[in-house]
Order: C-alpha cells, then structure tokens, then sequence
C-alpha cells in the first residue's frame, strides 16, 4: 500500500502515497491505450500492463528504463494479474497460468477452472508461502487453495452458500477474507488451515456488490467497500475478550440477554446474532461507483485510502482505539495534470474528534511501518524465517540497478 496505480483510456500512471497532503506521481506511460491492468511488483521497476486493444497479452515493463521485459499471449481474455516476488498469475476465465518471476517461465497451467468470469483470484503477498485462492465452484461459496511454490492444491475451504465476490489475504498469508455476491456476510479463515477464525455481518437490509477487501498490514483490521455510499472497517478481536466490562446500559442488558439466548437457538440464528458490528465506517460522497480501499500507514498515523473509478484517491484518518466515522482529510484527482487537487469540503468539515487527537498524543498505540508486523520490504519473508536470497537472477529480468530492489534498510 505504498503505491497506487491506474489504467487510463491513454495508457497509465503510478503514484507514491508516502504523503497526505502531496501526490507523486512516479511515472506516465501513454505507449499503449485504453489499459484495464496494470500491476506493479511493490516498489520496484516492473509493472505488468494488458490493455483493450490486445487482452489476450500481458506486457511486462521496467519502466524506469523504458524497457519491456517480455510479453505473454493466452488463448482468452486476461481477467486479472497477481504478483509477489516469487509468482506471477495470470487468470483467465476458465484457466489459471502460474509463472515463475525471476526468468518468467510458465511453471503450471490450472485448467478448467469454474467459470470465473471477473477473473477472482488473490495471491499472498508473503512469496515465504505465495498461497493462490480462486473461486472452487461457480455455483456455491467454494473456495480452492493452492500453494503456488510447491505448486500443489492445499486445500478446499466451503466458506459461503452463494458464489464468491470477494477475496484478500492478509500480509503474511496466513488469513484469507471472503464474501458472497450477497455481500452480508464477510469471513475470515486460517491459511493453510480453512478453519473460521472471523465473522463479520456487514448488512442484512440490502444485498451488495462487494468490490474491495482488504486487511491492514498488521491484520488487525479488514475493510469492505461496495457499490454502496458505505466503508466497513471490521476490528479482528474477539469481543468477549477485549470488552469484559461493559457498563451496565441496557443496550449492554440486552446484549448478554441475547448471547444468552444464543444457547437456546438453532445454529444459524445464533451465528448471526453474535457476529462482530463494524468497528469503523466511512460514508463516501458518491455511490453506485466502482471502488478499490486500502488501509496503510501514511507519516506514521493509520489511514484509509479509497479510489473510486471517476479518478479521485480520498484519505480519511483511522482512529484504531475508538474507531466510529473516519475523518475525510484530503482529496486528491488522479486524472488531471499530476496536481493535487484541493478537498472542496475540506472548509466544511467538523474539527477531528478530540478522540482522535488523544489516540495521536498515544505514540505507542500508533503503529509505524518499522515496527509493524507482516509484510515489510525485506523479502516477505516472517520474522524468524531466513530471507532467501535476491530471488531474480542476472539475466532479463533484473530489477536491482540503483541499488532500488529489493530495498536491505529497515
């Protein structure tokens, strides 16, 4: 979360989002038009680009050289790209194509696939384990889980009734988020496991289109966002842990009336009563539009990112201790000159709750990218494994001129 990077009509654009206030942009391309992917390794020189006049093509660029490394042909639309520093997976409709990053050799070919028709598929950032996760079935809320180094299946995780939507590891690879094309119900799992670990109700009103999943880089939070004005921020804890008080209100009354009810219910309803409400939400000033979040650590305060398909990157401030509504701090466009555009509302909105201002003054509870768990730029690899070594070979692709990949400081 890092970077952010866009397909245009006239090519692409990447961006650096080590700043609220100022939006950098790192490099334009418009050699080829009317791009629908574009990929790029972290923060490294290679970016993967397919475009509407050659779908069926993936082109692989280091574009601080201006040069392409290689390009693939499939025998069908590229739906969807995904990359760590070990794998690259190209996904197809009804097929999946697992190269190997460092030379770009084709190492497996998943055939007949379900019919995967928005191209669904997530891949673990961490390349320690790089687990692949895809829709099993095409019909129910299956989930297939592969190991992509060893290059077998895991296993197979029955997480919804209705077919997938959505799915999203976590930074180390060792939880995976999914939700149905109902949208009500988000579940997190152990990976390489599929035990349940988490779940979330994000609505029972209405269904929804889940476009966007996504855990924090310490996996202590995951966002939900939808066709709707709405952003869910779910907390991973276990509320009878974290909240043994609670004061005695009656809303408290009539919660534990009900966990106790939980005892004398069928199943399925007790499961919906004890799920977790969401612990932070955000209400966009646009609806109906497609929507990608991220949640990252921006000058060392936690912050949620949200862009929307009309070509605007919105930053809210996270209050990770009392949650509740997101501040909306700046509002950037990602289509005009490179400029940053300034918030009209910025005038308009109320003063930062004081609980906020509390949680800053609380350094220690503020996470920094150097302390934080999970992913960090040394590999991938978690604490206490040893980092391999440098995974690309000397040869087409080699991303470590200017001493740029991958980054040895911490």
């Amino acid at each position: 979360c890092s970077s952010l990077a866009i397909g245009t009509t006239t090519g692409y654009r990447l961006f650096s989002l080590s700043s609220v206030e100022q939006l950098d942009q790192v490099h334009e391309s418009n050699e080829i038009p009317d791009v629908y992917i574009v990929e790029r390794l972290f923060s490294s020189s290679l970016v993967v680009v397919v475009s509407h006049a050659k779908p069926q093509q993936m082109n692989v660029y280091h574009f601080k050289k201006g040069t392409e490394i290689c390009n693939y042909s499939y025998s069908s639309n590229i739906l969807s790209i995904r990359l760590n520093r070990q794998r690259l997976v190209v996904c197809l409709e009804e097929s999946i194509y697992i190269h190997n990053i460092k030379d770009m050799k084709l190492l497996k070919t998943i055939l007949d696939t379900p019919p995967n028709t928005t191209g669904l598929c997530a891949l673990s950032i961490n390349h320690a384990n790089s687990y692949l996760a895809y829709p099993g079935s095409a019909t129910s809320g299956e989930i297939a889980l592969y190991d992509g180094n060893t290059l077998k299946t895991a296993c197979t995780i029955p997480a919804h009734d209705g077919p997938l939507a959505a799915l999203a590891f976590n930074s180390t690879g060792s939880k995976l988020a999914s939700a149905s094309e109902k949208g009500t119900v988000i579940r997190v799992f152990s990976i390489p496991g599929g035990q349940k670990l988490y779940e979330f109700r994000r609505g029972m009103k209405r269904y929804v289109n889940i476009s966007s999943l996504v855990f924090s880089m310490d996996s202590q939070f995951l966002c939900a966002s939808s066709n709707t004005e709405t952003v869910h921020i779910f907390k991973l804890e276990h509320l009878t842990d974290s909240r043994p008080e609670e004061p005695p209100t009656w809303s408290g009354y009539m919660g534990k009336m009900f966990q106790a009810a939980t005892n004398y219910l069928p199943a399925q309803v007790s499961g919906m009563m004890s799920q977790d409400r969401a612990f932070a939400t955000v209400r966009l000033n646009v609806s109906g539009q497609r929507n990608i979040c991220a949640l990252s650590t921006i000058q060392k305060l936690p912050r949620l990112l949200v862009t929307t398909s009309d070509g605007h990157l919105y930053i809210y401030n996270l209050d990770p201790q009392d949650g509740g509504e997101c501040v909306l701090i700046k509002n950037h466009s990602l289509l005009g000159s490179g400029k940053m555009e300034e918030n009209k509302e910025n005038d308009l909105q109320p003063p930062v709750p004081q609980s906020y201002a509390a949680t800053v003054a609380r350094q220690s509870t503020v996470p920094s990218t150097s302390t934080m768990p999970g992913y960090s730029e040394d590999g991938g690899a978690l604490r206490g494994e040893v980092i391999p070594e440098h995974e690309f070979a000397t040869g087409p692709v080699c991303l470590d001129d200017e001493n740029e990949f991958p980054p040895v400081s911490i």
